[in-house]
């Protein structure tokens, strides 16, 4: 197809809506897209085992993972940029001694440090996926990590920011922040896919509403942003549509011509 394009959507709050669940009119526009021979991709904060079911009703097998840092083309491992171990060592003593707990993640399971906690159970729940980390303090050893969460309040992450050089840290909730490798974000994923598809900068697009979808609304030049998402969000946008919970998928797509 002469005219091909790619479609990178977010997950949270762009194709699910705040009770996670997946507008008809989304799921429709998500089909219409691969009829007209377009290729559709997603592009998250999430691990891959906390949308496989979301990849299968919407028959998407390409994905840009953890904020950029485990990317699948097609099916299959296109690009991997694991953290630093020695320095997620180190993340940890501190998180333990201020009573922050932390989540170990691969591309395969998430495991916590602690056996339970009121701010895991608190910001994993509005994930709706149907499952917990088990726990195992020792997860990182003989593994390669692409991200972890760091749970602790609003504000409490600057002294992270400031000791931790390795890592950016990008709150997703009130009590949880996801630590990537420096300079990781879902820009740097979605790069890796356009390359190996060949597919040019004017037919490239991203959906987006959150704090960690910036970068890729800012590097995408067929940029839209949720109604739902903050006003910092909506400005490095080219296009905002209408929330999720009012089509905005479908109005987003018919905006720019897609559909």
């Amino acid at each position: 197809m002469t005219h091909q394009s790619i479609i990178f959507f977010d997950i949270d709050g762009t194709l699910l809506n705040h009770d996670k669940e997946l507008p008809l009119s989304t799921k429709e526009s998500i089909f219409k897209l691969k009829e007209l021979g377009h290729e559709v991709a997603i592009a998250t904060g999430r691990a891959p085992f906390m949308f496989e079911d979301l990849r299968k009703e919407l028959d998407i097998d390409t994905y840009v993972s953890y904020n950029g840092q485990y990317v699948v083309l097609k099916g299959k491992e296109l690009y991997r940029n694991p953290l630093k171990i020695s320095s997620l060592e180190k993340l940890t003593e501190v998180a333990l001694h201020n009573n922050h707990p932390v989540v170990f993640m691969d591309h395969e399971d998430m495991k916590a440090n602690v056996p339970e906690h009121t701010y895991i159970k608190e910001s994993i729940a509005t994930l709706k996926i149907g499952r917990f980390p088990a726990h195992d303090p020792h997860y990182y050893k003989g593994r390669e990590l692409f991200q972890t969460l760091l749970f602790c309040p609003e504000g409490e992450e600057k002294q992270y920011e400031q000791e931790f050089y390795d890592f950016d840290f990008v709150r997703w909730h009130p009590v949880s922040v996801d630590v990537v490798p420096k300079g990781g974000s879902k820009a740097q994923g979605i790069k890796k896919v356009v390359e190996s598809l060949g597919i040019s900068e004017e037919r490239q697009y991203a959906f987006g509403d959150g704090l960690n979808d910036m970068e890729m609304l800012t590097a995408i030049r067929n940029s839209v942003a949720m109604g739902n998402a903050e006003e910092i969000v909506k400005s490095v946008a080219k296009y905002v549509t209408k929330s999720v919970e009012d089509d905005g998928i479908l109005h987003g797509l018919q905006m720019v011509g897609l559909l």
